[in-house]
């Protein structure tokens, strides 16, 4: 084994450390220069785990990824100027996601910017509108000893404290409150030195864990609402896989007062839930939509999918809103009163042994109507065309029960939320701002981080936007990308405004022609492609069993049809 090397820089060795020490073990490194101190320090450490990502973006979302499934921070690294920006869609993800990133910029000295020098921009606090706490390092002019001036001794010391209060400072942040960071670390040349050992001991300021019990939010009012409310509807969002026991949906479920509506990132499955919510209510009328506006919503989890459910609880306002969060509360639907600062689990178990059960026909009525709209989805399905609905439908019926499904944005998301999942699925997707940019890095930083096999379904456009996402070294053999290809966005044709017309064509659904064959061969992807019903399910048949490679799917799915099965689906639920 080699002996370990470090950079000869007291900042980068005080980095490395204060990562190390947090538990922060997986670096993402994009090559280049002015990052080489932080580069040696990371890839010298044998107990850390470094990748290697050329492309800044999806460095950013292929670590988002890994700390998705980790649940813990994963850092960053990369050199000076523009490579930085290439960060911020994922920093922005991140922020709306509550998923810990720790980006670590090389910079140049203070001085140096905005006098020409190259690869230099302003990046202190460059990410500030959407980060949780951004430190601007000081620089070290030489080693301390070197330094003769007792003055500048001190000076040193005192750079060298302010450094190491701003890194526990922004790691803290980061692992405390569950977001990205900002690290701006200006390095002095020379850039590459080496040394047998380190020469830094920084102080580790301690992690606070805060918690917090329904007695420190509106106890009372809380539960003499929940005992008087006959109509109480709890929705979920986006969340993290097993965070909640079932056994606390088994108690909601033997009460009659009690809906439950989950998305399909909720990773909550419960037969007495209802799990398509565009299924359930897009065809409702006026008086039903009455009947189902609750006394109190309660909103568990991250952000919710669906624009009919945002819709539905803007117009018929709840008697009141409880958003159960550690870290925030959105007031989505414009009638926030409680934000109960408590982990879901902890509120679900303190309201429940304090409650009483309601009579209410609120559930029976709403599963009802859930089960009819599942008998007539399933009549509709089977006489439609070959569709994006109809490879949905195909896709998750042969889904492996147990597996990681990531899953893109735009119409991928929205057609899985029309289907009931195995609930040995575990289902994710970038809803943070609900962007196409870094779905398949993700999906691939996430599948490197999971114990199960992933499978990525993704639209086209998704894919090739983010196709420099397979230019890494790490993609698991187990891993699967299906691509619906129908020829361009093809949600823009469900949406109002579609004409078929050369500006719409080109500059709203931007119809291609392109295909992800070469680049799988570039990519050393195993490519099977399918233009029919019969083709997927030949091809599905053996999609999954164990490969020396990854394998690709893509289906290509007649372009002018998809909108009008998909339109016609909702007008067939009634």
């Amino acid at each position: 084994m080699n002996e370990r090397l470090y950079s000869k820089i007291p900042l980068s060795q005080t980095i490395v450390h204060l990562c190390d020490i947090k538990g922060i073990h997986h670096i993402v490194i994009s090559p280049g220069s002015r990052n080489a101190p932080l580069t040696i320090g990371f890839s010298e450490h044998p107990g850390l785990q470094c990748y290697s990502i050329v492309d800044e973006r999806c460095a950013a979302f292929f670590a988002l990824g890994l700390a998705q499934q980790l649940q813990q921070p994963v850092a960053l690294v990369c050199t000076s100027g523009s490579a930085l920006l290439n960060y911020y869609p994922a920093i922005a993800e991140a922020y709306y996601s509550d998923i810990p990133l720790v980006v670590l910029s090389a910079d140049r000295p203070i001085e140096r910017i905005d006098i020409g020098d190259g690869q230099t921009i302003r990046q202190r606090n460059v990410f500030e509108n959407h980060i949780l706490y951004s430190a601007n390092l000081y620089s070290e002019l030489i080693a301390a000893e070197q330094i003769t001036d007792k003055r500048i001794l001190q000076k040193q010391k005192e750079a060298q404290k302010h450094n190491e209060r701003e890194i526990n400072l922004a790691l803290n942040t980061s692992i405390e409150q569950q977001g990205p960071v900002h690290i701006n670390v200006p390095f002095y040349e020379p850039l590459y030195d080496k040394i047998k050992a380190s020469t830094v001991n920084p102080q580790v300021l301690p992690i606070e864990n805060h918690t917090y019990s329904l007695q420190d939010f509106a106890q009372d009012d809380i539960i003499e609402q929940w005992n008087n409310a006959e109509k109480k509807l709890i929705l979920i969002g986006t969340n993290t896989p097993d965070s909640i026991d079932s056994k606390y949906f088994d108690l909601l479920a033997k009460d009659p007062s009690v809906l439950v509506l989950t998305e399909t990132t909720s990773n909550i499955y419960h037969h007495t839930h209802i799990d398509s919510i565009d299924q359930l209510i897009t065809s409702l009328n006026p008086e039903e939509f009455l009947d189902l506006q609750p006394d109190i919503l309660v909103t568990i989890g991250g952000m919710v999918v669906s624009k009919r459910i945002k819709a539905f609880l803007r117009n018929f306002s709840p008697g009141t809103h409880w958003h159960i969060d550690v870290k925030k509360a959105f007031d989505t639907y414009f009638c926030l009163d409680y934000h109960v600062k408590m982990n879901p689990e902890a509120f679900l178990s303190e309201v429940l042994s304090l409650t009483k059960m309601v009579t209410s026909k609120y559930k029976e009525q709403w599963l009802a109507v859930r089960d009819l709209r599942r008998e007539q989805h399933k009549k509709y399905l089977l006489d439609i065309p070959f569709s994006d609905l109809r490879v949905f439908e195909v896709l998750i019926s042969n889904m492996p029960k147990i597996q990681q499904l990531q899953l893109s944005n735009s119409s991928t998301i929205r057609y899985a939320q029309l289907f009931t999942l195995s609930p040995g699925l575990q289902v994710f997707c970038n809803r943070g701002t609900s962007g196409i940019d870094g779905s398949t890095s993700t999906a691939i930083g996430a599948a490197i981080a999971s114990e199960l096999p992933t499978t990525l379904i993704t639209g086209d456009l998704s894919f090739f936007y983010d196709s420099n996402a397979l230019w890494n070294d790490y993609l698991p053999n187990s891993f699967r990308i299906i691509v619906i290809n129908n020829a361009g966005g093809g949600i823009f044709r469900i949406l109002p405004g579609k004409s078929d017309d050369y500006n719409f064509n080109t500059y709203f659904e931007t119809t291609h022609s392109l295909s992800a064959d070469h680049l799988c061969k570039m990519y050393g992807i195993e490519y099977h492609q399918a233009k029919s019903l019969s083709d997927t399910n030949k091809v599905l048949n053996s999609f999954y069993k164990s490969s020396d490679q990854p394998k690709l799917l893509e289906v290509f799915t007649p372009r002018l049809v998809n909108d009008e099965v998909l339109i016609d689906y909702f007008k067939h639920l009634v």
